[in-house]
């Protein structure tokens, strides 16, 4: 034999039907046994949705190890009559005095209702007295202070109960709520699923139309739609067995909804598209023969590269995990969940209802001319094989211009700022939204979430008296900054605890910049055995959130990286292609988020999108978007190498495979993608900004992805690596296994050179 180059020998041969191809087979011959067993399961799953949404919870933003965590434990353990929460009552005579007997009345109704339910540990009303004005400077505006105990779920059921029983006695003219974390996260969780219901009767009706336009058949284009629904009935119940475990929340719900309808369209259409192209090119007379060929084809061929793309989703997803915020592992458990069960959807019950159909899949075609070309058994050369041999002659022209256009696309990140948006503008028409309004317009905008500062030693022991005084210097300087409203210091036991009032929405920015200051002179008090000054409160955690997410975001990103690389040698048997695949991913990624913060930090477009911007986008956002997006982008670049590495394998000529491959699936990866950005964009209609901004970002970064990368610069860059696009190295002086080509039963081995001409 001749001896091997430094590029890698190829040598080919026809496969012997391996797991995937007899697995397909395997499924279109009991297709009715596999129908009826998700059919089961499906109708599980959808009984599991009404308890799923019982058991969302707000989103938990704190951190496992924070300082506020830590001071939220002591506070729990030693300031019980604080509670673990305070929520505030409002009232709202409409222009009446309180001092009116009805209105007093109504105020007495409404305290007793709250003070005997269970669990509130302290209720201190505005006629109570006490170190806070509770009663507005015009007279006809007042609360209360509840102080709730109990874990995050109780919590909100007891916020669910004094809701209800101030709704009973509120009235026309004296208006009676209930505002504060647990009321306004209730009233999120609702929103969160009316928005979510409300982008999928968007999203799947358009999907369904771009589909028929796509497909040129009814019942080919209503196939992926019906996968995508039961991928997310799939889902749901992953995602109810995952309950357990973890804390799931509406934004979980919504991002996994996205996702799954998104990748259940795109998983199902692609071997939807194949196994036409098989029906009409198949020679097997037996029609039934010829369905059941078409299946085992479409699994071994289309059914690996998405097999390939969901495990390459889901490894980026398991890089959330490193981060130590409950949201985070929420999302990649949710997101996994849905990606899993399009998965098994697309690799079991489509493979099923494909073999069910046969040549019915091509009912309700539109006329010839609408029909893929891949679908006729006989087609000339596509405008999409034209359009690649475009790019092959001048690779170097169009990879440049589409490069500039992700470099522009992406200068906004030089000025990225990161925020974290509580949601409160989304609740206006909630219960919790109007109280909130009446708070803001008459009272300490801060009043609904106070920060708590605690004093104790480093062991959370009580105080000696040096210390205690220094805490009580510390408490009473902090009073006087502008941005405090007031400062309620309390001693028990030894332990001090300060419940500190913002003048100022315990969300912006200006609230994140006060905590880091005080944490900065608690610091210099502690010293030289001083007090331990631990600051909790909602602002507190989203400081310790957002820190504990950019000394993270590295790490993921890094492990995102690796992982992927690692997986895409193994998928494309080569190291260039992997190399690319990733720079253009980042390039992409990069392009979107900044057209995000143009959109969402400058302001752009905020009134087509109905939002407010906050000068900032959520903190979380560019982390969570690059694991789902790189997972996601990687779908299109596998389903497009995947085919072009099928005819590479084939005949050995690069541009000859880069163009045929583009051919195959240019329209399957434009169709796929335009029904991403519909699904995904549609989130865009929602209240939650958080909702808005990650809808978004997905939308724009498929779309550049789709256009710009895998049309335009993945042809260009395989074109000007040639050869090299499919080299792998030796590793420990061993090849890789190699492909034999059996030509009248020899095998003859290709150089490099020879196979490019072939």
């Amino acid at each position: 034999m001749a001896q091997l180059d430094s590029m890698p020998t190829r040598i080919e041969s026809v496969p012997k039907p391996g797991l995937a191809h007899r697995w397909g087979a395997f499924v279109a011959a009991h297709w009715r046994t596999v129908l009826g067993g998700w059919a089961v399961l499906l109708v599980a799953c959808a009984v599991c949705v009404p308890v799923l949404e019982s058991r969302l919870r707000a989103p938990d933003f704190t951190v496992d190890t924070a300082e506020s965590a830590h001071a939220r434990q002591v506070l729990a353990d030693h300031f019980p009559t604080i509670g673990a929460e305070q929520d505030v009552v409002v009232f709202d005579g409409h222009g009446r005095s309180v001092r009116t007997p009805e209105y007093q009345e109504a105020v007495t109704r409404a305290l007793t209702a709250v003070r005997t339910t269970h669990d509130v540990s302290e209720v201190l009303g505005p006629f109570d007295g006490g170190p806070i004005n509770l009663i507005a400077a015009d007279q006809s505006s007042a609360i209360a202070i509840v102080s709730l105990v109990g874990t995050e779920t109780r919590r909100g059921a007891i916020a669910d109960e004094i809701t209800g029983k101030l709704r009973r006695i509120s009235s026309s003219t004296i208006y009676i709520g209930l505002t504060g974390h647990s009321p306004q996260q209730n009233d999120q969780i609702r929103v969160g699923v009316e928005d979510t219901t409300q982008a999928e009767a968007i999203g799947l009706p358009v999907a369904l139309l771009l589909l028929v336009l796509a497909m040129g058949a009814l019942v080919a284009a209503a196939v992926p739609v019906g996968m995508a629904v039961a991928g997310i009935a799939g889902a749901y119940g992953l995602i109810f067995l995952l309950s357990t475990l973890l804390h799931f929340d509406t934004l979980v719900l919504a991002v996994a909804t996205m996702i799954g309808t998104g990748v259940g369209i795109d998983y199902s259409m692609f071997l939807v598209s194949r196994f036409r192209e098989e029906l009409a090119h198949t020679g097997i007379e037996d029609r039934r023969a010829g369905v059941r060929r078409a299946v085992a084809v479409t699994v071994d061929t289309t059914g690996r590269n998405i097999l390939a793309s969901g495990l390459i989703v889901m490894i980026s997803l398991g890089a959330l995990f490193v981060v130590r915020v409950p949201i985070f592992r929420a999302v990649a458990g949710g997101v996994a969940a849905a990606v899993a069960a399009a998965l098994l959807i697309s690799l079991t019950l489509l493979p099923a209802v494909l073999a069910g159909l046969g040549h019915r899949i091509n009912a309700g075609s539109l006329p010839a001319r609408f029909q893929p070309p891949d679908t006729r058994a006989v087609r000339g050369e596509s405008r999409w094989e034209r359009w690649a041999a475009t790019i092959m002659r001048r690779p170097v022209v169009f990879a440049c211009a589409a490069l500039g256009v992700l470099v522009l696309s992406a200068l906004p990140l030089a000025g990225m700022k990161f925020g974290l948006d509580a949601g409160v503008q989304a609740l206006a028409e909630q219960p919790s939204g109007r109280a909130t309004q009446v708070i803001e317009q008459k009272f300490a905008s801060g009043l609904l979430a106070p920060l708590q500062i605690v004093g104790t030693t480093r062991a959370d022991g009580p105080l000696d008296a040096e210390q205690a005084r220094r805490t009580r210097e510390f408490f009473a300087k902090i009073g006087d900054d502008h941005r405090i409203a007031q400062v309620l210091p309390e001693t028990v036991e030894g332990r001090a605890v300060a419940t500190v009032i913002l003048r100022i929405p315990f969300d912006s920015t200006d609230a994140t910049d006060l905590v880091k200051s005080l944490r900065a002179d608690a610091r210099k008090i502690g010293e030289s055995d001083g007090p331990v000054l631990r600051i909790g409160g909602a602002t507190a955690e989203y400081v310790d959130f957002g820190n504990e997410i950019t000394d993270r975001s590295a790490l993921v990103f890094g492990l995102v990286l690796a992982a992927s690389f690692i997986f895409l040698i193994i998928v494309f048997r080569s190291v260039l292609l992997p190399i690319e695949a990733i720079l253009m991913n980042m390039f992409a990624i990069a392009a979107a988020m900044g057209i995000t913060v143009a959109i969402f930090q400058w302001g752009l477009g905020e009134n087509i999108l109905d939002f407010h911007s906050r000068g900032f986008v959520q903190v979380f956002l560019p982390t969570v978007v690059f694991a789902v997006l790189f997972g996601l982008s990687m779908d299109y670049e596998v389903f497009l190498i995947g085919r072009v590495k099928e005819i590479w394998d084939r005949d050995g000529d690069n541009e000859s495979a880069v163009a045929a491959g583009l051919a195959h699936t240019a329209r399957p990866i434009s169709t796929a993608a335009a029904i991403m950005v519909v699904v995904f964009g549609s989130f865009v209609t929602a209240h939650v900004l958080e909702d808005k901004q990650i809808g978004f970002s997905l939308a724009v970064a498929v779309a550049i992805d789709a256009i710009v990368v895998r049309l335009i610069l993945v042809p260009a860059l395989m074109r000007l690596f040639g050869r090299w696009n499919w080299w792998l190295p030796s590793i420990s002086g061993k090849r890789f296994p190699v492909r034999r080509r059996r030509v009248n039963r020899k095998v003859f081995l290709l150089k490099p050179e020879k196979a490019d001409r072939m």
